[in-house]
């Protein structure tokens, strides 16, 4: 079964909603996702950050289901932004779906443009399962 851990040293600043380090060892599988905008299944983009972000979030979670897998086995997730700004309300819809006492490890990116012109934001995870 697969080990692990969620770190953050203390020879690094505390993060904010994050875990400096994930180590992942033992046998498993590793899940990668496609990169997550805010479409619904009829390819609806939502209005406002907000609403882009939670259907992101939600097409992740069906993305990991596929494969047996859910938000606990997270290890990483890379957020691209167009406007940084949009950082807080990522932060409230992201605590409704990861375990935010060991969050995965993160980054977070602006960006000119994404792959849809009304895209606000997109979201990738990596997960590991025993």
């Amino acid at each position: 079964m697969a080990n692990v851990r969620f770190l953050s040293p203390d020879t690094i600043g505390k993060p904010r909603g994050y875990s400096h380090v994930v180590e992942a060892t033992g046998p498993g599988r590793i899940v990668y996702t496609a990169g997550q905008l805010g479409l619904d299944r009829d390819g609806k983009m939502g209005a406002d950050f907000r609403t882009q972000a939670t259907q992101a979030y939600e097409n992740v979670k069906a993305a990991l289901a596929a494969v047996g897998a859910g938000f606990e086995h997270v290890v990483k997730l890379n957020h691209y932004f167009v406007d940084m700004a949009h950082l807080p309300i990522m932060f409230e819809v992201r605590d409704r779906f990861v375990n935010t006492a060991a969050p995965p490890a993160s980054t977070a990116v602006q960006i000119s443009q994404l792959a849809r012109d009304c895209a606000l934001y997109e979201v990738e995870a990596i997960a590991m399962l025993p």
